[in-house]
C-alpha cells in the first residue's frame, strides 16, 4: 500500500505508521488500569510523552471517556479552573501541566488528593509535563506523593530510535545510509528522528512508498546543516533574546546565556539551579543575581516569544527547553560565534571575579551600592556580605588572601581616613600589596583623604569620592567608568 512522507515520519501529531513503545510503555498502561490512582508523567519534550498515553489509552479501549486539555489554550485552562466541582469526569488528559500558575496547580493536587482518598474508580487526571512536574506537585502538597503515580520518560535508547526509522524505511521501501549518524544525532528524541528522516527523504526526492527498494544515499552533514539554517531563523531570535536578558551588558558575565549553553549540555533537556551553583561555583554570583532577584522568571513570562520553548519553575528552580527543536539548535550551533554574534566579548573569563572590593566598615554604604551597581550589570564583585554563607566556618585569611592576590582581576580600595587603622584592610593591603604595577589596583580616594608621597597609590590612576554629596549619583558615575575600564581590558584581552 502506497504511503506518504508526510504520514510515515510524521513532525507533529500521533505517528500512523513509525509509533514505537517507550520502555515507560507498561508501567503507565499498568498505572491507567489502576482504579483511584492519578498519574503524572514527566519528561524532555519530544520525547513521545503525550502519544504513548494515548496509545495505552486506545489499547485499554477508554476512548470514549477521555477529555483531553492542555495549559496553553484560554479555554481549556477556564475548564480546568473548574475541575474540581464535576463528579464522574471520566479520565481527564492535562497536557503542558507545567504551565499552569501557582494557584491553579494547587488546586489540582487537592483535588488529586480527594480522588484518591475517596478512591473513585471511574475518574482520574494524568497530568503531563516536562521534567520534575511531580516534584513541582510534591512541593505544593507534600502529602500527595503517595497518592499518585509518577512516571519519569527518559531519553529514549537508542534500539528504540532505530525501530523508528526501520518501521518507516519498511513503509517507504528504502534504506538510509545514514541511519546510525541519524541516531546519534536525535539524542533520544522520537520527535526530532522523524524530522531528520523526513528531510533526509525530502532532499532524496522519495516522497512517498517508491515501487523498487531504494537506498537513501544523503550526506548527514548536508542534512544538518539545512535543518539547522531552517532553524535559525526561527531560533535565533528567541536564543538571542534570552541570552542578553533584559539588557546586552558587554562587559558582563552574561549569566542568561551561559544558563542556555549549561541547557544546551542537558541529557535531560533541563538544569536545575542549585545544581548549576555546585557544578559551576564560579558562575554563582552572576547567575544568583538573574534568578533570586525574579529576573530569570520575569524575561520569560513577559515574553511570549520565549514562552514556547524555554520554561522556569521557581518553586522546583527547573529551567527546561520546551521545544525539540530548539533543544537540537542549542545542540548543533557553535558557542563561541552564537556568543560573538549576540554581542558578548567572551564566554569564557580568565579570573574568578572582576573586582575585589577592600574598604574600612564606616565606608560600607560605598561599597555596597558599587556592589549593587556592578551586580546589575552582570559583572563578578568579591563584596564579603555576598560571600557569608561560604566563608562561615572557614579560615578567613585562608578563604580571603587568593582573592586578593589573584583571584580579582581589578581590586578597588576606597582609600578614606579610617583604612589604614583597620586590621582586615591591613590584611587585604598585604595581599594585594605586590600587585603595585601590574595596572590592576584601582584607588578611590576620599576627599579628605588625597594620597600622600609615600603612598604607593599616589602613583595609580584613580577616582574620587566626596562624602558630602550625594552617594547615588558618585557611585553611578563610578561604576560606570569601571565598567567602561572593564569593556576595554576584555576586549584588548580577545584582540
Amino acid at each position: 500500500m502506497k504511503a506518504y512522507l508526510e504520514d510515515v515520519f510524521k513532525t507533529s501529531g500521533i505517528p500512523t505508521y513509525t509509533f514505537v513503545k517507550p520502555a515507560e510503555y507498561n508501567s503507565i498502561l499498568v498505572s491507567l488500569r489502576t482504579k483511584g490512582r492519578c498519574l503524572v508523567v514527566e519528561g524532555p519534550s519530544g520525547i513521545g510523552k503525550t502519544t504513548c498515553v494515548i496509545k495505552v489509552i486506545e489499547e485499554l479501549g477508554l476512548n470514549a471517556n477521555i477529555t483531553s486539555l492542555t495549559a496553553r489554550k484560554k479555554d481549556d485552562l477556564e475548564f480546568i479552573r473548574i475541575l474540581p466541582e464535576f463528579d464522574n469526569l471520566g479520565t481527564v488528559i492535562i497536557d503542558d501541566f507545567h504551565l499552569l500558575e501557582l494557584d491553579l496547580k494547587s488546586a489540582i493536587a487537592d483535588y488529586m488528593k480527594v480522588l484518591a482518598d475517596e478512591e473513585r474508580t471511574d475518574d482520574k487526571l494524568i497530568l503531563i509535563g516536562i521534567n520534575k512536574a511531580g516534584d513541582s506537585l510534591v512541593q505544593i502538597a507534600g502529602d500527595l506523593n503517595n497518592r499518585i503515580d509518577t512516571i519519569k520518560f527518559e531519553q529514549n535508547p537508542e534500539n528504540k530510535i532505530s525501530e523508528l526509522i526501520s518501521l518507516g524505511e519498511k513503509v517507504l521501501n528504502i534504506n538510509f545510509n545514514t541511519k546510525e549518524e541519524i541516531i546519534n544525532l536525535a539524542k533520544g528524541s522520537f520527535h526530532i528522528a522523524q524530522l531528520l528522516s523526513k528531510e533526509t527523504c525530502t532532499q532524496a526526492h522519495v516522497l512517498e512508498t517508491v515501487s523498487d527498494k531504494t537506498k537513501i544515499d544523503q550526506s548527514i552533514e548536508v542534512i544538518k546543516e539545512k535543518v539547522l539554517s531552517d532553524f535559525e531563523r526561527i531560533f535565533y531570535p528567541k536564543a538571542r533574546k534570552f541570552a542578553v536578558g533584559n539588557r546586552l551588558r558587554r562587559e558582563g558575565r552574561a549569566p542568561y546565556l551561559h544558563l542556555l549553553y549549561w541547557l544546551s549540555l542537558s541529557e535531560e533537556w533541563s538544569i536545575q539551579i542549585d545544581d548549576i551553583y555546585l557544578k559551576y561555583p564560579d558562575n554563582k554570583l552572576s547567575v544568583s543575581q538573574v534568578v533570586d532577584k525574579g529576573f530569570l522568571e520575569g524575561i520569560i513570562r513577559d515574553n511570549e516569544e520565549l514562552k514556547d520553548v524555554i520554561h522556569y519553575d521557581p518553586n522546583s528552580r527547573v529551567l527546561a527547553v520546551e521545544d525539540p527543536k530548539f533543544m537540537f539548535y542549542l545542540r548543533n550551533i557553535l558557542w563561541s560565534k552564537f556568543s560573538k554574534k549576540v554581542g558578548y566579548i567572551s564566554l569564557s573569563f580568565s579570573n574568578k571575579y572582576d573586582y575585589a572590593l577592600s574598604f574600612a566598615g564606616e565606608n560600607r554604604d560605598l561599597a555596597s551600592k558599587i556592589n549593587d551597581l556592578l551586580l546589575e550589570r552582570e559583572v563578578s564583585v568579591f563584596y564579603d556580605k555576598n560571600e557569608q554563607a561560604r566563608i562561615l566556618a572557614e579560615n578567613v585569611e585562608d578563604y580571603l588572601a587568593p582573592i586578593y592576590k589573584s583571584e580579582a582581576f581589578y581590586v578597588i580600595v576606597l582609600m578614606s581616613k579610617d583604612y589604614p587603622k583597620k586590621i582586615w584592610t591591613k590584611f587585604e593591603s598585604d595581599n594585594f600589596k605586590e600587585r603595585f604595577g601590574t595596572n590592576s589596583i584601582i584607588p578611590i580616594w576620599y576627599v579628605d583623604n588625597y594620597p600622600g608621597y609615600f603612598d604607593d597609590t599616589h602613583k595609580l590612576g584613580g577616582l574620587s569620592f566626596d562624602q558630602t554629596k550625594d552617594l547615588n549619583n558618585q557611585a553611578e558615575e563610578i561604576v560606570e567608568v569601571l565598567t567602561k575600564k572593564l569593556f576595554e581590558t576584555r576586549t584588548e584581552q580577545k584582540q
